[in-house]
């Protein structure tokens, strides 16, 4: 009979579980070859702190000052040769800027990768990390939260409040897949969607409260650029307090990679030992949040690359190495991104572009190269849409008629309702042509928006419908697959780019980043053969380097524009025009006719991968098609609306609740619930605040993020 710890943690599996990437193989016993183990580890710490100081000397030439390693050199040797200004011109460079930077990049690195590594044994898992278990978004949200009220907290209360988010955040994530028993997949759709859901909160209030978080979002991405060395002293002891705990539970988590009836056996206790690790893991993801913002994926590089090391050198897999060099490792990964961004981009733009973004693409491929050598673990499976019960048609004729009433009372809301209180009349004077110039210049700019929130849902619930059911896992959407975050990233770089550029060219824009995203996401997952769960992780993947990508062409191009880049990011209908609705008309009225004439070969895709064969399907040319036809309809919102995450979740697993499985049904049904939730989403976020706004896209987020811990909650029950 299973128990369950506290987090969600299982402690029902008796052996190890089977690892298909070979990263998490138990520690080898050392048996007669104790000398022989020492002088190899010994040999690794060596070459490793070798590199890190190789790095640190190139890190600190580097700056906006002209201040060379010639300068330095003199300046440790005894000075200048008697010129006393330029020695404290010297001092004062290193010791005010460039060595406070190289230190946080060192208790960063080496926080996060002690982290990363304690995460991944615990979860067993080679994906876990503080940023896919959201340990990270957790943190940053409390941080961010604490800025809004306007109160300075000092550093250890700074510190408790992340502690507190990221302990809530990965508890939460942990919850939702089991501990990691229920396949690395699962683990990272569960991350993604707090993630999205806390980086949705945190954009909210970035965009509301500007000049209480002036400069949270360039470090939202991590950055390691200090005013000294205070922060960095004051969080020393805290890291020193959990990388000794983790060094001190070490042999427990050796035993636990046995398998938890084995570590049992042996006298170890297991939930206790799993709470502890956690506690400690967090404790240091917190810590270099406080110091530094969330710098993405170093926790999920640095343990892989000491892990691949281990493959070739027996005895690093034990933790007691492991964990330590893992933090050095975390070092190289940040002090390495560091460098190649002050190489890349000197100067003012060294400091204003965070050092995360070059470790998230950096983490992304490796997120994407991990998701290569993954096995098909198929936890999804059991939530798939066959097991949606079958509906009647005069149910999903009565649903549909339901719909379409409250997407017409919808669409009359958004007119009528915003900064400025409108009546039913004046809507029928303006379409009539009879209104006065007060009210037509109010409808003529909610008009446009109306419509293309409408339009943009309903393209984004088929497009949906379109991925749950070739990718046979309805927790799947376009947003995770990266097809939106390389359309946005094409249009925000047009935009940022080509000042003055019009509808037609953002469109294309969009259309080719969302198509380009898809092609790769595609290639890679193809290995003999489409594996959704491949699938999934590779577009989360390219869906965080895209995103990273996107700040990085904000704060370089227009890092004084942030709130423009903000609300496109967040998904907003300001400033839309009738012209912006075109590309979603267009691709409503190709994909459309495409989606229906293959409802049939979709029901058939959704079932699994032996029975299109069987009946003759053409597999792979069928799935390029409709996913393509979903990357063109999502690449068309992000035109209409900007990023909006979510929709493509809720309409079509809402959708399939109401009239079944059958995407004959699904697709109208999933279309008309997409416009409805959208349109009403900007009809709030005009509305409840007005005459200050909440971009649409967050107000869905936030709807759909909750949906989506539920579903997963619910398949939770049912896998167990």
């Amino acid at each position: 009979m299973s128990t369950s710890a506290p987090g969600g943690l299982s402690t029902a599996q008796s052996e190890v579980p089977d690892d298909s990437s070979g990263l998490l193989a138990p520690p080898v016993p050392l048996g007669r070859s104790r000398v022989r183990f020492r002088l190899t580890v010994a040999s690794a710490f060596v070459v490793a702190i070798l590199v890190v100081l190789v790095l640190a000397a190139i890190h600190l030439t580097q700056g906006t000052a002209d201040v060379g390693l010639g300068d330095l050199l003199r300046l440790v040797v005894g000075g200048t040769g008697g010129d006393a200004d330029a020695d404290r011109t010297v001092a004062a460079v290193l010791v005010a800027s460039r060595l406070p930077r190289l230190l946080a990049g060192l208790l960063v690195g080496v926080s996060l990768g002690a982290a990363g590594a304690a995460l991944q044994s615990v979860a067993r898992n080679p994906l876990a990390s503080p940023d896919t278990l959201a340990v990270n978004a957790g943190a940053y949200v409390a941080v961010v939260g604490a800025a809004v009220v306007g109160v300075t907290l000092p550093f250890y209360l700074s510190g408790t409040l992340a502690l507190i988010g990221g302990l809530a955040a990965s508890g939460l994530v942990l919850v939702l897949a089991r501990g990691g028993a229920a396949g690395p997949t699962r683990l990272i759709l569960a991350g993604s969607a707090i993630t999205l859901a806390l980086h949705s909160l945190t954009t909210v209030l970035l965009v509301l409260f500007q000049q209480e978080t002036m400069g949270l979002f360039a470090w939202g991405s991590g950055s390691i650029v200090q005013s000294g060395t205070s922060q960095v002293a004051l969080a020393a002891p805290l890291v020193v307090v959990g990388l000794g705990g983790l060094v001190f539970v070490a042999h427990r988590l050796d035993l636990l990679a046995l398998g938890d009836d084995t570590a049992t056996v042996l006298g170890i206790d297991v939930r206790a030992t799993r709470v502890v690790t956690i506690l400690l893991a967090v404790l240091l993801s917190a810590t270099a949040v406080t110091v530094a913002g969330p710098v993405g994926f170093v926790g999920l590089c640095a343990p892989v690359i000491v892990r691949l090391v281990a493959r070739k050198v027996p005895g690093l897999n034990r933790h007691r190495v492991l964990i330590p060099l893992s933090g050095i490792a975390g070092v190289i990964v940040i002090l390495g991104a560091d460098v190649l961004l002050r190489l890349v981009l000197p100067g003012t733009y060294g400091v204003a572009v965070p050092t995360g973004v070059i470790t998230t693409v950096f983490g992304a491929a490796t997120l994407v190269w991990l998701a290569r050598r993954l096995k098909d673990s198929g936890p999804a499976a059991g939530t798939r849409a066959a097991h949606v019960r079958p509906r009647t048609s005069r149910r999903a004729l009565v649903v549909m008629a339901v719909l379409v009433a409250l997407l017409v009372a919808a669409t009359i809301a958004a007119l009528l309702l915003g900064d400025r209180l409108l009546l039913t009349g004046d809507v029928l004077n303006w379409a009539a042509d009879r209104a006065g110039k007060q009210v037509s210049f109010v409808l003529d700019q909610r008009f446009p928006r109306a419509l293309a929130a409408i339009l943009a849902g309903a393209a984004l619930g088929l497009a949906g419908t379109v991925v749950q059911a070739v990718c046979r896992n309805p927790l799947a959407e376009p947003g995770l697959l990266g097809v939106t975050a390389g359309a946005g990233l094409g249009a925000v770089a047009v935009v940022l780019l080509v000042p003055g550029v019009g509808i037609v060219g953002m469109s294309v824009a969009a259309v080719v980043g969302a198509l380009g995203t898809f092609a790769i996401v595609y290639r890679l997952a193809y290995r003999g053969g489409l594996s959704s769960d491949r699938l999934v992780l590779i577009g989360i993947g390219m869906s965080a380097g895209a995103t990273a990508l996107t700040t990085l062409v904000i704060v370089v191009v227009a890092p004084w524009n942030l709130n423009l880049a903000l609300t496109w990011l967040s998904g907003s209908t300001y400033g839309r025009t009738l012209e912006h609705v075109v590309p979603v008309v267009l691709a409503l009225l190709v994909v459309v006719p495409v989606a229906v004439l293959h409802r049939r070969e979709m029901d058939v895709l959704a079932l699994d991968e032996d029975t299109p064969r069987v009946l003759g399907l053409r597999l792979d040319r069928t799935r390029l098609l409709l996913l393509g036809a979903s990357a063109v309809l999502t690449a068309a919102a992000v035109c209409a609306v900007g990023v909006v995450g979510f929709v493509g979740l809720v309409a079509p697993h809402a959708a399939r609740a109401l009239v079944g499985s059958r995407n004959g049904r699904v697709i109208p049904v999933s279309m008309l619930l997409g416009a409805v939730l959208v349109s009403v989403a900007d009809t709030v976020g005009r509305t409840v605040i007005a005459p200050a706004q909440i971009p649409a896209g967050l107000t869905t987020a936030l709807i759909g993020a909750p949906y989506f811990v539920w579903l997963l909650w619910r398949s939770r029950g049912r896998e167990a």
